[in-house]
């Protein structure tokens, strides 16, 4: 499930939005372009058909600033009431019409538009354009819509309207004017007041002091990433979650000044999943809950938090709050007793509260967890395993084996020319060995990725397709090499160009594809460090590449051409090629230390995420 939060505004105002790095930095970075969650902005709002609550995560204002009008108080079965829907600027509307004396009864009637630029007619139930909302979030102050009555009309009938001013600003079931059948007897009281949702908001209050991790793995079960960090330090995330009787009370903080955010889920995938978002707000934090549906998190109008409080300091977010273990009239509320794989994440918000997703991969168990079980103390990873695997093994292949494996082909001819292992030149050998170790280290590393995801990636930018180029050149090298003609056929010089040049083509993208992967959330090392790290790996073998064509420059010109001596200048080179046998595995030894070391750096920083 990556957390959480798509890749962009979770409002459904666009797509999603993702982060990559260098040139894939770029691409990443707009992958999943601004995403949407849970506001309405195109108006196709039939899942508050029912309730008229936007999911916008928050209660419904008391006092409406809008008002209803119609041109009539009577209507027949067949007539045209003119509606009118006017106030101060704003964004989203929903209007229905309903039976007065039972107002939590079905949309009655249909209705009819004036300007489709402003309204769209939206069918509620079984009743064909029974309600009308919004096109746009475009800021309107009055729009007009015509009400045609039904046949089986009810007595009386009264026009509600949801108002949304900005997103987190609302009014639900506005009361309009009562519109009544000829000769009909009084209707009952009519709504007065928009208490749909109100109920479902808790008192929130100001935590004094920072959580700690006092209790973990004893009294509370705990998630701290750096591992055994402490929630008081600046650079701690930490989620706890704390049984008392039947309800559980959780605390979460980290450096965010935006959300944090954090969710159970049955498996590693977005979807179906229980999320809890402390999202700040104009520097006050509001506390919900959401379920996800695919990559969006839909922000819940009911909230089954109490005792929420929050902070907000220094660039650190905290907040706490208690729900029930069990919450059976909660659709999407897991049962805090049950077994999840947990996710934490953080991101931006805007100053409206509309969150983005976040810049990288959200904090992952290793494993499923009860967290009302026995208490634990653990941490987890910002990559999955199968991911960590694959860059590592294409680490070790493209910096190690491959860097090596050409070095020895390139300047070792003359050096090891006369040494032999199993029957053959000991240069070759070795350069075999190294390339085909290469070729099952990318063939393995290559099927990971797909595992991991099932299928292609959509979401990662050039970075499978150079993949997919450099693993095709890495099974064609030694397919070609297979077929190489002897030493001195005719076309010996062709098959050593096609050898060269593909070989160096496939090194070059692998480096660029390496470049585009560190940054991808599945894989997010520490930036810039990881450009940076790459940048110097290039250097040093560049470096040493340079250092060794200079060398083998300087032995031939020490090498004394005598004009029809053959014997003596072939004598000459042996001799130069001695003297400079020393340095070449002095330079290879201390090459091959140097790729280590940045192969040790890399695996490590793979390690810690």
């Amino acid at each position: 499930m990556a957390i959480l939060l798509r890749l962009g505004h979770c409002n459904r105002r666009t797509g999603c939005k993702m982060e990559l790095p260098g040139l894939a930095f770029a691409v990443w970075m707009f992958i999943c372009f601004y995403a949407s969650v849970d506001g309405y902005p195109s108006g196709k709002i039939r899942e508050a058909c029912t309730s008229m609550i936007p999911c916008h995560g928050s209660s419904p204002q008391l006092s409406p600033e809008h008002a209803i009008t119609v041109n009539g108080t009577e209507f027949k079965p067949g007539d045209n009431i003119e509606v009118h829907l006017s106030g101060p600027d704003f964004e989203g509307f929903f209007i229905q019409a309903r039976d007065a004396e039972h107002l939590d009864s079905p949309a009655v009637g249909s209705f009819m538009l004036v300007d489709r630029r402003l309204s769209q007619l939206l069918t509620c139930g079984r009743t064909k354009n029974s309600a009308v909302s919004h096109t746009s979030k475009a800021k309107k102050k009055y729009i007009k819509v015509y009400w045609i009555a039904p046949g089986d009309a009810p007595k009386h009938v009264q026009f509600l309207a949801t108002v949304v001013k900005k997103y987190k600003t609302f009014w639900v079931k506005i009361p309009g004017p009562i519109v009544s059948q000829p000769n009909a007897p009084s209707p009952t009281t009519p709504l007065h007041a928009t208490s749909e949702a109100i109920s479902t908001s808790h008192p929130v209050s100001y935590l004094s002091k920072p959580f700690n991790a006092s209790g973990c793995g004893s009294m509370k079960f705990c998630i701290r990433n750096p591992s055994n960090c402490d929630p008081e330090s600046a650079s701690c995330f930490f989620l706890s979650f704390q049984q008392e009787k039947s309800s559980v009370f959780i605390e979460m903080s980290g450096p965010s000044e935006g959300y944090l955010a954090f969710a159970l889920s049955h498996d590693q995938w977005m979807g179906g999943d229980d999320a809890y978002l402390c999202v700040n707000e104009d520097h006050h934090v509001h506390v919900s809950t959401a379920h996800l549906k695919g990559r969006n998190p839909v922000l819940d109008s009911e909230n089954a938090l109490e005792d929420v409080s929050w902070r907000l300091v220094d660039g650190v977010l905290q907040c706490s709050f208690r729900r029930s273990i069990r919450l059976p009239a909660y659709k999407w509320r897991f049962n805090l007793d049950g077994s999840y794989y947990i996710f934490l994440a953080d991101g931006e918000a805007n100053e409206g509260g509309l969150i983005y997703k976040h810049h990288r991969q959200p904090l992952i168990t290793n494993g499923i967890y009860n967290v009302t079980g026995l208490p634990q103390d653990i941490g987890g990873s910002r990559s999955p395993r199968l991911m960590k695997a694959h860059g590592a093994l294409m680490f070790v292949a493209w910096i190690t084996t491959v860097s090596i494996g050409v070095i020895v082909a390139r300047f070792f001819k003359p050096v090891w020319s006369h040494s032999f292992l199993f029957g053959k030149e000991m240069w070759f050998q070795v350069h075999r060995m190294l390339m085909l170790t290469t070729v099952m280290l990318t063939s393995i590393s290559f099927v990971l990725p797909f595992i991991y995801r099932g299928g292609w990636s959509q979401q990662a930018g050039f970075h499978p397709y150079l993949g997919c180029t450099v693993m095709a050149l890495t099974i064609f090298q030694p397919l070609m090499a297979g077929f190489r003609p002897s030493r001195h056929a005719p076309r010996r010089q062709l098959f050593n160009w096609f050898h060269w040049s593909t070989g160096t083509t496939a090194r070059i993208l692998a480096v660029v594809t390496m470049f585009l992967g560190m940054d991808l959330p599945a894989l997010d090392l520490p930036d810039p460090w990881d450009t940076y790290t790459m940048i110097g790996f290039v250097a040093w073998h560049v470096g040493i590449d340079v250092l060794l064509e200079i060398h083998s420059y300087c032995l031939v010109r020490k090498v004394e051409v005598i004009e029809d001596d053959r014997v003596q200048i072939l004598q000459s080179l042996t001799s130069a090629e001695a003297e400079g046998r020393l340095f070449k595995q002095i330079v290879l030894t201390i090459y091959v230390c140097g790729n280590i070391v940045f192969l040790t750096a890399f695996l490590a920083a793979i390690n810690q995420i």
